[in-house]
């Protein structure tokens, strides 16, 4: 069968299943705790990000300075709230369509794998029951750099044995699609991402992606 793609790379959060409550919820926390402001603009600033730069941009608006170690922490802390809102996390979690989608690349022969630079990443793919259902996961766990360098999706390409050049990656990032590009990849852009000029397609839909692929 003729494929325009062999594999097709997933972000996590935003396109398999949304979180992003959780995040907020435990930035807001700790953002109270520590004094410093926080809302919805500036949650939007840390989407696709690491956890330490989002954690720097949050203390943009602070009104004392961190030592590495007191922002080591301040990371922890906001992790562990983190973590602990996971256990409210089900199937049910998932996107429209997600299972149907991943289903119907498998059965076209489709490699498919996770590319996220959460560290949670293999928690989340558990309470959702998706552990161990792709061809490779690449996450924050194993990777320097976040997103919009390419690690780690060059991490997920290099385990799946697939050249940069025939894998697609979806994303709702728009940094995550630049990340997709500079690693020599097709990007098809979701949610908040749709209207990203770098991206190769547009996606209304998880589902959509299959009229590309």
């Amino acid at each position: 069968m003729d494929r325009r793609y062999e594999a097709i790379i997933f972000d996590l959060d935003g396109v398999i299943v949304s979180t992003d409550r959780y995040h907020f919820l435990a930035w807001s926390q700790l953002a109270w705790q520590e004094r410093i402001e926080f809302n919805e603009e500036i949650n939007h600033r840390l989407r696709g990000v690491s956890r330490m730069e989002s954690l720097e941009i949050i203390l943009e608006k602070a009104s004392k300075r961190y030592t590495p170690v007191e922002k080591l922490e301040l990371a922890e802390r906001k992790n562990e709230v983190y973590r602990g809102l996971l256990g409210d996390l089900t199937a049910g979690d998932m996107l429209p369509g997600v299972v149907d989608t991943l289903s119907a690349l498998r059965e076209r022969g489709h490699k498919i794998a996770i590319g996220s630079s959460s560290k949670n990443t293999p928690v989340i793919l558990e309470r959702i029951g998706l552990s161990g259902y792709f061809d490779a996961v690449a996450d924050g766990n194993g990777i320097k750099h976040s997103k919009p360098d390419p690690e780690v999706f060059l991490l997920a390409a290099g385990r799946l044995g697939i050249p940069p050049e025939q894998c697609l990656v979806v994303e709702d990032a728009e940094a995550g699609v630049v990340a997709a590009k500079r690693g020599g990849m097709a990007a098809a852009a979701i949610g908040e991402a749709r209207n990203c000029k770098e991206a190769d397609y547009s996606l209304g839909s998880i589902a959509d992606l299959l009229l590309y692929v």
